[in-house]
């Protein structure tokens, strides 16, 4: 073929070599773009909760989920997506800045000081090491935990679990009183409605099946009054409001130290098993090692940096992506054609701004589903390695907080060891972070 841009697209991203062609990629990307693209909703909506402005946060979660997209797909040539990660978001908003009372200033800049150590540790190859050092059974657990963590901030954000103060905890009413009239709880019924709804798109294989749900229950809600529709295209958000808003000054002293771990931690784990997860699927592992992992390990610390100074939490490659690989994506042009995707959702801020709370709770839960499973892969036969995932999964919903969940993982994964005579499996890496965590509960507290 003598067309120039086959030539030029053939130079970039090897398109022969991976016995792929321009038409598949490009439809690969779609692909993976409909999967994941609920993320230019419920990012913001999340963020928002701190007091961060709604519509320069939708504009730091299109901008930085494009870098991520390109430079992965530009510099390491995979077909793997990435956006602000469900989980990451979620600690950042409900256990810094709410739970903690730390502004969203002071945790921008603990997600821009994580992503400077992923940089470095990426160079270095120490994120290889530490991945390989620490126990499966921690590893899925903390997935597994984060899963049960989203899925209660989904439930509490429906009004499907609220408190009480007698259980702590109770189910919310399926009806609401209004002048002694018994009507419906629209956001409880719509939220089951909507899991249900993307539960079978799913099984029936159907693409977009989470934008599509959201999209359905914010038409729903619109009809009833419960939102008001503000049309679907317009202007572009301003984005100062959150840009370069990192604030440093308070990230000095054990606590954000602590918080700083936890997003390097999560991150670390969740890119690194979704690199390899995505890459094996698309048969792209050489030898049952990732080809290139450096330059794709550049490419996400890069978005996390990049991403803090725009004004959004810590980015990550996107499991999703393997929806496009499904479809045939196989080299960088996917990655590259969701980020100019991503770029094209900047001019869709109304359409967001008109997505009620509760339109996103499906989205959470069938987000929870998913990283639940990662349960499976613990040795449950084996109670010194049992008993650790399950404080670790427990303690993260119960304790509204994913870094006291890795903390009782850690602990509880070193103690129990040492206690059983197995004091040998304790990779040196876990007990330095079991030693650290203990410190931090003792001298500061939880």
């Amino acid at each position: 073929m003598n067309n120039p841009q086959h030539h030029l697209l053939e130079r970039l991203f090897q398109l022969d070599k991976h016995g792929t062609d321009v038409r598949t990629e490009l439809l690969a990307g779609l692909t993976t773009f409909l999967a994941m693209c609920y993320i230019v909703i419920v990012n913001p909506l999340i963020l928002s909760e701190t007091g961060m402005d709604m519509g320069a946060v939708f504009v730091a979660t299109c901008i930085s989920a494009a870098i991520g997209c390109l430079v992965m797909g530009l510099l390491a040539n995979y077909p793997i997506a990435l956006a602000p990660g469900m989980g990451l978001n979620a600690y950042f908003t409900f256990a810094v800045v709410k739970g903690m009372g730390v502004s969203w200033q002071v945790a921008l800049g603990a997600v821009f000081v994580s992503g400077i150590i992923f940089i470095l540790f990426s160079f270095f190859k120490v994120r290889e090491a530490i991945v390989n050092a620490l126990p499966m059974s921690l590893k899925m657990s903390i997935a597994a935990g984060i899963g049960l963590f989203l899925a209660l901030i989904a439930l509490k954000g429906a009004g499907i679990v609220i408190d009480s103060p007698a259980t702590l905890v109770k189910m919310g009413d399926f009806y609401v009183e209004n002048n002694g009239a018994k009507l419906p709880n629209w956001p409880v019924l719509l939220t089951f409605l909507g899991f249900a709804m993307v539960i079978v798109l799913d099984y029936f294989r159907i693409r977009g099946a989470i934008i599509l749900t959201i999209l359905a229950l914010t038409g729903i809600a619109a009809a009833l009054g419960l939102t008001e529709f503000k049309g679907v295209a317009g202007q572009i958000p301003a984005i100062a409001p959150t840009f370069m808003q990192m604030d440093f000054s308070g990230l000095f002293n054990i606590s954000m130290i602590s918080v700083i771990f936890v997003f390097f931690l999560v991150d670390l784990f969740d890119s690194t098993g979704t690199l390899v997860g995505v890459s094996h699927r698309a048969g792209l592992l050489v030898n049952g090692k990732l080809p290139r992992l450096k330059k794709a390990l550049l490419a996400d610390s890069t978005a996390i940096v990049a991403g803090a100074a725009l004004g959004t939490s810590s980015t990550t490659p996107y499991v999703e992506s393997a929806a496009g690989v499904s479809a045939g994506g196989r080299t960088g042009l996917t990655a590259v054609t969701v980020g100019v995707l991503m770029l094209a959702c900047l001019w869709f801020s109304p359409l967001v701004q008109s997505v009620p709370a509760f339109a996103t709770a499906p989205a959470l839960l069938y987000v929870g589903v998913h990283m639940l499973r990662s349960a499976a892969d613990i040795d449950w036969n084996d109670i010194t390695e049992a008993a650790p995932a399950f404080l670790t999964i427990v303690f993260m919903p119960f304790s509204y907080s994913i870094a006291d969940g890795i903390a009782m993982g850690f602990i509880s994964y070193a103690v129990i060891k040492l206690l059983c005579g197995r004091a040998k499996d304790v990779p040196p890496m876990v007990w330095a972070v079991a030693l650290a965590w203990a410190a931090k509960f003792w001298f500061l507290g939880a």
